[in-house]
């Protein structure tokens, strides 16, 4: 895992066609709830990280500069965070540091712009994600938004 490299990339149309490659293999997966592929509209906008293994990128992080507008048990009005909307490793780099790095890297890029890092998540593998971004990435837990289907 030595020679994977994580930096800040300038949107391309050739990256985006990257980004949009890997969130159909995600959409695929079925992991998450509701989850779709990204189109070109998704992306653009926003800060992109992408890790790489040599030259095959092999994840992506990508979120942007917000402000709160109002208080919130956590931030006042008008703070400014960075808001990951994706972060995302193929699964076999999981588990072995790759999207650590990836939010590391964001983290330092951010660094001094904004107050806070913010994200929400719509795993089905809540115990794994859960584990990740509180025990690996040492973020704070904020709220939680349950549902059960009801059975007819």
């Amino acid at each position: 895992m030595d020679n994977i490299k994580v930096y800040e990339t300038v949107l391309t149309d050739g990256i985006i066609k990257e980004l949009i490659i890997m969130s159909e293999q995600w959409e695929a997966e079925n992991s998450c709830h509701g989850y779709r592929k990204n189109e070109r509209s998704d992306i653009d906008g926003n800060r992109v990280f992408l890790a790489k293994d040599d030259e095959k990128t092999i994840g992506y992080l990508f979120g942007h500069k917000e402000k709160s507008e109002k208080a919130t048990s956590i931030m006042p009005a008008n703070t400014e965070h960075f808001e990951i909307e994706e972060i995302y490793v193929k699964p076999e780099y999981r588990s072995k540091g790759t999207g650590k790095k990836l939010f590391a890297y964001a983290e330092q890029a951010v660094s001094g712009e904004v107050e806070y890092i913010t994200l929400s998540t719509a795993t089905k593998n809540w115990r794994a994600i859960l584990h990740f971004y509180l025990d690996e990435l040492d973020m704070d837990f904020w709220s939680a938004r349950l549902f059960k289907k009801i059975k007819n």
